[in-house]
């Protein structure tokens, strides 16, 4: 009896964590995409990445509040990652292809919790501030990694597993196989869906990008090698074209905020442990 009266308190909090989880990862790519977007429209944004996002939510009013809530559900959001990779919350299996999501759902919780912790030093003051530069954050992780056995081949594994979830997250955008996941009015996916499917797509672009610096930095044992967002953004503004690739990234990954926040509503959420 007393069991059964204490299982529902925790499937509604995991529950309440994973939406304020999936709320504060919508909230960052939506920073992150609206300032590279004015950036390459030319309207006085800068291109940065996640933790540079972050920053600029310190100096808005309560920004130490805000930012606090932020880290709360980034933290929740890395719980549920976790779930998802070790219960097996939504089914992915044990082949090689669930594995490979399993695994990457994992590194998707690692790197959420230390963004959260990162959150927590700006509120707290203490770590440092990376200057807007998602690549602290990537070159501080492969850094660690190469200091471990077989350190070259665990960050090479870490890109290997990002180019992964990025090719997975490009179909699962181009298929929208998230409408299994879903329950979602057919009125709101009719603008709801085209939305989603484009932040998908270019966000997992923007995964093999990310991926390929690691496995770069794991061939020339140079951790500087390996970047974030904030580095994907320099590589493609440097391109031809780049103005209109630097715009059409930012407009996906604010796209892909969009994305977050609407699962952070309709995403059905199996809290099964």
């Amino acid at each position: 009896m007393a069991n059964s009266m204490k299982n529902p308190d925790h499937r509604d909090a995991i529950t309440l964590f994973a939406r304020m989880g999936y709320a504060s990862r919508g909230i960052v790519y939506v920073l992150v995409g609206g300032l590279a977007a004015l950036a390459a429209f030319g309207q006085g944004g800068q291109t940065e990445g996640s933790r540079g996002a972050l920053e600029r939510v310190l100096t808005a009013p309560f920004g130490k509040v805000l930012l606090g809530i932020i880290a709360v559900g980034l933290v929740g959001y890395a719980m549920w990652r976790t779930i998802q990779a070790v219960k097996d919350a939504d089914h992915h299996g044990t082949d090689t292809k669930g594995i490979a999501i399993r695994t990457g759902l994992m590194v998707s919780a690692v790197t959420h919790i230390l963004l959260a912790f990162f959150a927590a030093s700006l509120i707290f003051q203490f770590g440092g501030s990376s200057s807007g530069d998602s690549g602290g954050g990537s070159q501080g992780m492969a850094s660690w990694l190469m200091q471990q056995p077989f350190g070259r081949w665990l960050v090479a594994a870490v890109g290997i597993a990002m180019i992964g979830a990025g090719i997975a997250h490009a179909i699962k955008g181009y298929k929208a196989k998230f409408d299994k996941h879903f329950a979602m009015p057919p009125q709101t996916q009719q603008w709801a869906y085209p939305v989603c499917r484009f932040g998908l797509v270019i966000r997992g672009i923007v995964f093999v990008i990310v991926g390929s610096f690691f496995i770069i930095a794991a061939y020339q044992f140079n951790p500087d090698q390996a970047g974030g967002t904030a580095e994907v953004f320099s590589t493609l503004r440097s391109q031809a074209y780049g103005q209109w690739l630097l715009a059409i990234v930012a407009v996906g990954l604010f796209a892909f905020g969009l994305y977050s926040i609407l699962a952070a509503i309709y995403r059905r959420i199996n809290p099964d442990m």
